[in-house]
């Protein structure tokens, strides 16, 4: 009798484990299929000047427009070289901004959008004097903006963006495993108005 109630016990505590691990991962795709939905960005159609109508030239364009060209706004999504989210942020880049955990970060639209924004103030310290030297100048036929140099440094880092801008464009053109190089971000996302974001050493994520 004992043993058939020492069964019935297991078996009790086994079904429940069960269930909660059910549970547990029917939230966990509930939520990847939330983040990867396509947002509502996509119901516009991006012109060739990679300006998203409705948005307008203001941050809140830019940063949709960078999400748009980087993942198409989807959150959820790791491309093929382990590059996370909606701006596709690498390991490094969010070890920097103090984040180290990736699976929480993929998961959490508002941490994506903070840590975006960090980066943008930090690429906009690191960046500053190149900024005041060659905004509002044209390299190769490229006008240069504040806005472009920033998206530039998403896509390759600030270093890269140095180098090519102290050498009027004749550094080798720094291209992404995928073929983007820092030429077409500079033309893409020129013009946009990031005033808002401000140059800082330790940006946090407010």
């Amino acid at each position: 009798m004992k043993k058939l109630v020492l069964a019935v016990s297991l078996l009790g505590v086994f079904t429940l484990i069960t269930a909660f691990s059910l549970i547990k991962e029917n939230k966990r795709s509930n939520l990847l299929l939330q983040t990867n939905a396509v947002p509502t960005v996509l119901e516009y159609k991006v012109d060739d000047s990679n300006h998203i109508p409705g948005y307008g030239k203001s941050f809140l364009g830019f940063k949709e427009a960078i999400g748009f060209k980087e993942s198409q706004g989807r959150y959820g999504i790791v491309n093929t070289l382990g590059y996370l989210g909606k701006y596709q942020f690498g390991k490094s880049t969010l070890a920097t901004l103090r984040i180290h955990n990736t699976d929480y970060f993929l998961y959490s639209p508002k941490l994506q959008e903070k840590a975006f924004k960090a980066n943008c103030a930090y690429n906009k310290y690191l960046l500053q004097n190149e900024i005041k030297q060659h905004a509002n100048t044209v390299i190769k036929g490229i006008n240069i903006t504040e806005s472009g140099i920033i998206a530039a440094a998403h896509l390759s880092g600030a270093g890269s963006v140095k180098r090519y801008l102290r050498t009027k464009g004749k550094s080798k053109r720094i291209v992404d495993a995928y073929g983007t190089n820092i030429e077409q971000y500079l033309k893409l996302f020129a013009d946009y108005d990031i005033s808002i974001i401000k140059a800082t050493k330790y940006p946090t994520l407010n």
